[in-house]
């Protein structure tokens, strides 16, 4: 069985947060290890967002159930009542995430059996407790370094050996390629977008993150691939020109398993030397010649995207 991060900082936080409401003495004090598990969240953003989310339902929840215990009296149908008011309360101010936490607080109240301020204080001190120890514990979270930087290597390692099957393809007219590595490169960029999307929430003083513009650009860059496997694949001749470019998207391939920090010039010049080149060619002499002339065309176009993209 795996014990999941997420899971060792709930039973940490829920036992902490119990441990200090009894530390204190406080009336109901597991009922802070029941605020606390329900704040831990995935990401930072998204905990604070519960804990205030809670906070407020739990000071309308107090106020109502102590005006509605005062005014009725501590019977089972003022519950009624109370909760028409509480719920449709929550919803329009969008804190109805805090229902479960805010019903368990005006619960004590209704038990208690009548208010004063040693039990307001007391509630107050659970809420303070649990929503204060689920911040505390959520403000750890494992560095994504390590695993961005794996997710790299693999994408530019898919990618570089797609390039290679459809230089291939180019230069020799067949091949035997199943295309497994499109499907993988897929998920791992999939994955690599929601870690950088997980890292963006974790940080709660900005919106963006280098990563997740570097995925977006790679996931840009997929989509390139994809467009240019059919027009790579309707090519039923070999051309001198799709030669050409076959050998430079073996280039490419080579950059992206060892880049250098001129790739993107070298590239750029070297595709355009190419087009010059085929521009200097003479005109198709057969049907077959002028519908691959121009796949290779649009191929090169988007070649040129996928660099730009790098």
């Amino acid at each position: 069985m795996r014990i999941g991060f997420r899971t060792l900082k709930t039973a940490v936080g829920v036992s902490l947060a119990i441990a200090i409401a009894y530390a204190l003495q406080l009336e109901f004090y597991t009922s802070a290890g029941i605020l606390t598990l329900l704040c831990i969240q995935k990401t930072r953003r998204e905990s604070l967002a519960a804990v205030l989310e809670r906070l407020y339902a739990c000071l309308i929840g107090m106020a109502l159930a102590g005006a509605s215990f005062w005014a009725i009296g501590f019977q089972p149908w003022t519950i009624l009542p109370l909760f028409l008011v509480f719920i449709p309360i929550t919803v329009r101010l969008r804190v109805q995430g805090g229902i479960a936490s805010s019903s368990v607080i005006m619960m004590h109240l209704y038990v208690h059996g009548s208010i004063d301020a040693a039990l307001l204080l007391n509630e107050l001190a659970i809420i303070a407790i649990g929503l204060g120890v689920a911040l505390v514990v959520n403000v750890y979270m494992p560095g994504i370094d390590k695993q961005v930087q794996r997710y790299k290597e693999d994408i530019d390692r898919l990618m570089a050996v797609v390039l290679e099957e459809y230089a291939k393809y180019m230069k020799d007219g067949y091949g035997l390629w199943d295309g497994k590595e499109m499907l993988e490169l897929s998920d791992v960029l999939s994955k690599a977008r929601n870690l950088a999307i997980l890292e963006v929430e974790n940080n709660l003083t900005r919106r963006s993150n280098p990563f997740y513009h570097y995925f977006d650009r790679k996931q840009q860059q997929f989509q390139i691939l994809e467009r240019m496997l059919p027009m790579v694949s309707r090519m039923d001749i070999r051309l001198e020109q799709g030669i050409r470019l076959g050998e430079f998207i073996e280039s490419i391939s080579a950059s992206l398993r060892h880049p250098a920090p001129d790739d993107f010039v070298r590239h750029a010049d070297k595709l355009r030397s190419i087009r010059e080149l085929h521009k200097g060619l003479p005109m198709p002499e057969t049907r077959t010649e002028f519908e691959n002339r121009a796949i290779l065309y649009g191929l090169a176009n988007e070649l040129e995207s996928f660099i730009r993209k790098g």
